[in-house]
């Protein structure tokens, strides 16, 4: 009896320190796997010959590549204005003239206003400003938010305020920029709008000029309205569907038109939401990195492009100091975000919520809706559909061959060749590993963010960090600090690539899991815990036994989330498994892609595909369950 007693004295004293160990444990995997490669870059920037100096950072910033006219400020700030002003009068004059030359061939129209617009809005998107590689990167992510709120608000607004068939399909379909792989969509835009993709095809049997999309921005502008769009589309509508709609029948029964009620009432809720989806569109494009490779290279280099350029190069010095300034950007991004993302989410579920109209019907503004149909068709169905169809079709016609060759391929490849077997061999492996540590991770960071005060708001920041800090950076840090490996008391401690691999995909992966549980776990009765620990059950025996059986859902579809983005993860992926065979099926999609042989890309884009898919439909019937 005096043993099982002790036995069972040991069993609660382990209990009662559980979830504070768990907390301990995962404020040290988040300083191994986060901070400290992050921390080891910010040294690599700020040290020369191994003593401290800025020398690296003030390179990046004198070299007007990087930095353009603001070049200027570090070596004569006194010439900074003039340099600007004269840029600002060349730029501006050179978008008028070629804006000017539109309105004659509307006016006589005939096949040369398709050339009069092109030529416009190539020299509109060609001027952006002097601020070099880093001014680029903005200018196109300025061109990615504008082009993600045009294509994504018209769906908010349909989701709000229109009743129809499928409408919960397509509101679950907005969460696939979290899910699909961004290498797999540049492979569907290559096959979509390539020399001898669909729509090409369509303008020859029209008898018009084809358009030669691929490396150029434009394409990567349509790219990423692809990603972004439905985000922007996800957050508007909810902000839509809480408007009060009392506040809008009081404007109208005072006079208000319908369009001044929407201008002065709905608007003005709308706001904060907008903000909040074009802020986190502009983060979000301002770090792209798989779509601007794969669709652009360096011909249309961003910053994230050209970091990887100098990684490859061996310039880490030169790369630290490049990750350093991005991330100071991307910083200030984020908390811009986080301040918006509060206004937009305020407030409890309205009373009176406006109604939604049927569909059916046919005016103006349904007609209008119909060309919108088009263009989200256009734009989202035909990349994914193309890519389908071009991993079975060759120039005979149906095939399988590109298949027939991956299967090939993993019996006759060279070690040094990429495998498909490896790959998805690799892939699946990664997405388990990453799964053990996120969702723990993601679970005691959501326990962690209940508190109130200091506690709270530190969780926040851990949970957000991954988002502001790109995953080259990621994968560069890792590179330097725990794959090259790192003294510890005069023994060399270093992990191999799969190791870093894993790590990378769990801290971009933990902070959904904390985003899908934390809800979850604000919004239980705590009188349940109370009565738990009241009847002498331990805090982690209440949370195995409560709390955790009540947000499964929750944990479920944050694990999902989790598998699904180390399947697609590819940023700091391709640096780490350089050289290894540690590749992963994003790895090996892009090395196809870059052999330039579209049909095996295709093909392996479609397996990865098919994983993904089968992640979302997790996501979609188990997350989809407490969204209520």
């Amino acid at each position: 009896m005096a043993g099982s007693r002790t036995g069972r004295e040991r069993s609660r004293r382990a209990e009662r320190v559980a979830v504070p160990l768990a907390g301990l444990a995962t404020a040290a995997l988040l300083v191994v796997m986060l901070y400290y490669p992050v921390g080891t870059v910010l040294v690599e920037a700020v040290t020369r010959d191994g003593a401290p100096s800025l020398s690296p950072l003030l390179d990046v910033l004198r070299d007007p590549f990087y930095v353009g006219a603001l070049a200027a400020a570090v070596r004569d700030p006194a010439g900074v204005p003039a340099g600007v002003g004269a840029w600002f009068v060349t730029s501006v004059a050179d978008v008028l003239g070629a804006l000017a030359a539109v309105p004659g061939a509307v006016l006589a129209p005939d096949r040369s206003t398709l050339g009069a617009l092109a030529a416009a809005w190539t020299t509109f998107v060609g001027a952006f400003p002097p601020f070099g590689l880093f001014g680029f990167t903005a200018w196109q992510a300025l061109l990615s938010t504008l082009a993600s709120l045009a294509l994504g608000l018209p769906g908010a607004y349909v989701l709000a305020r229109f009743e129809f068939p499928g409408r919960q399909t397509i509101q679950s379909l907005t969460a696939v920029p979290f899910v699909l792989p961004s290498i797999m969509v540049a492979v569907g835009f290559v096959a979509a709008f390539g020399t001898n993709g669909p729509l090409n095809d369509l303008l020859r049997a029209l008898g018009l000029p084809t358009v030669e999309l691929l490396f150029s921005l434009e394409i990567i502008v349509l790219a990423h309205a692809f990603y972004n769009a439905p985000l922007v589309t996800r957050i508007v509508a909810a902000a839509w569907e809480s408007v009060d709609a009392r506040t809008v029948e009081t404007a109208r029964s005072l006079g208000a038109s319908p369009l001044r009620a929407f201008r002065d009432v709905v608007a003005p809720q709308l706001a904060p939401a907008v903000a909040t989806g074009a802020l986190l569109t502009f983060i979000f494009t301002f770090m792209s990195f798989p779509i601007v490779l794969a669709l652009g290279g360096l011909k249309l280099a961003t910053v994230e492009v050209w970091l990887y350029d100098r990684v490859q190069q061996l310039a880490l010095t030169e790369a630290a100091a490049l990750a350093v300034l991005e991330t100071v950007v991307s910083l200030g991004l984020t908390y811009a975000y986080l301040r918006y993302e509060d206004a937009a989410t305020r407030g409890d579920r309205v009373a009176s919520a406006l109604k939604r109209e049927p569909l059916a019907g046919l005016d103006a503004k349904r007609i209008a809706l119909v060309g919108y149909a088009l263009v989200v068709g256009l734009v989202f169905v035909l990349p994914l559909v193309s890519m389908l169809v071009a991993s079975v079709t060759g120039p005979n016609g149906l095939t399988t061959r590109y298949y027939e060759f991956l299967l090939q391929r993993e019996t006759t490849a060279a070690t040094s060749q990429t495998k498909p077997g490896v790959a998805v061999r690799n892939s699946l492996l990664f997405g388990v590993g990453t799964l053990a540590l996120s969702v723990p991770m993601g679970l005691v960071l959501a326990l962690a963010s209940l508190r109130e005060g200091v506690a709270s708001r530190l969780v926040g920041v851990a949970a957000m960090a991954p988002f502001a800090v790109s995953g080259v950076v990621v994968g560069l840090g890792m590179l330097q600090g725990l794959v090259f490996g790192v003294d510890v008391f005069g023994t060399r401690l270093a992990v191999g690539g799969p190791v870093a691999i894993v790590a990378a995909h769990a801290v971009g992966a933990y902070p959904f899991v904390v985003r899908n549980v934390a809800p979850l776990l604000g919004g239980l009765d705590r009188r349940l815990v109370e009565s738990a620990r009241a009847l002498g059950a331990t805090r982690a025996r209440a949370l195995v036994d409560i709390e955790v059986p009540l947000v499964m859902p929750g944990i479920a579809a944050g694990a999902a989330f989790a598998f699904a983005i180390s399947i697609g993860e590819f940023d700091s992926t391709v640096i780490l498994a350089e050289g290894s065979r540690a590749y992963t099926m994003p790895v090996a999609v892009e090395r196809f892609l870059t052999d330039r042989t579209l049909g095996p890309a295709t093909a392996m884009g479609s397996v990865l595909l098919v994983v993904t898919a089968a992640s979302f439909v997790v996501i979609d019937r188990v997350g989809g369950r407490y969204r209520e």
